[in-house]
């Protein structure tokens, strides 16, 4: 049994009490691949982020392997093996080359993503309960090998019992509606309609995550407002940051915001 699969929820692995912040790396292996050259190298770029505070590494390799390969998958899998209180987290469609990595590799966490195999990034969580028998077992599959499932979910209270009905440990919340509506009027609105879906996650007992197009601007706001979030992952705004600040103080710069965000970014039920 992996050792941060401690409960129910996933809360075992939060570890200092605050939001966890994992760094994907998708975007690195982008600009790697539009050159036949190993610059820049996924691997010390993931390095660079565990060096400076990153608490884990996310990829999320799609079958086309436009941007993480199998190998870059293979190859960070064996640097978090050099630091065992970082997470690896792999996201992905269960139904296309998702599972395969698991099997091979236990991650301490897996994130099903309802990606299309041409999908330009993801823009949608899981529509249940219209996929939840095709979902149970292969959730049921990664957890008999000790690997924590979180379900990539919109904004959805009502959905929420059912997700862990699944069997899922947590959720992690699809965030681009609330990024689209920070700095406007409808900001507000979206974070009580975040608020609310994380609440009803944790009282089925869901641990939450959040992700997609959080940056240094929106995510103070969104940790004050949405309580209890465990993990984001932050790749797109994070890598273009360090394009201009560089990995390791782009790391600590995402880290400040997190603990800036007070109560509501410690981990506040």
């Amino acid at each position: 049994m992996n050792p941060l699969l401690v409960d129910e929820a996933g809360s075992g692995a939060h570890r200092h009490g605050a939001t966890a912040l994992s760094v994907n790396v998708n975007k690195v292996a982008l600009l790697r691949n539009s050159r036949r050259l190993d610059i820049p190298n996924v691997r010390h770029a993931a390095t660079l982020a565990l060096q400076a505070g990153a608490d884990g590494i996310t990829v999320h390799p799609r079958p086309d392997e436009r941007h993480i390969r199998a190998r870059d998958v293979a190859e960070l899998a064996g640097l978090l093996h050099d630091w065992p209180q970082a997470e690896f987290n792999i996201e992905g469609n269960p139904f296309h080359n998702l599972l395969p990595f698991v099997h091979a590799l236990r991650p301490q966490q897996v994130t099903f993503v309802p990606d299309d195999q041409g999908q330009f990034t993801s823009d949608h969580g899981w529509d249940l309960p219209r996929e939840a028998e095709r979902l149970r077992p292969l959730i049921g599959e990664c957890r008999a090998l000790g690997v924590r499932v979180s379900l990539f979910m919109d904004a959805q209270p009502e959905a929420m019992a059912l997700a862990r009905a699944l069997g899922a440990d947590r959720i992690e919340l699809y965030t681009e509606p609330y990024a689209a509506a920070h700095g406007t009027p409808r900001q507000a609105a979206e974070l009580a309609r975040f608020a609310a879906a994380a609440r009803a996650a944790q009282a089925a007992g869901l641990g939450v995550n959040a992700g997609h197009d959080l940056n240094r601007d929106n995510l103070a706001a969104f940790l004050r407002a949405v309580p209890g979030v465990l993990e984001v992952s932050i790749g797109h705004a994070l890598v273009a940051d360090a394009l201009e600040f560089g990995m390791a103080e782009t790391v600590r710069e995402y880290q400040r915001c997190i603990r800036s965000a007070g109560p509501g970014g410690q981990g506040a039920a």
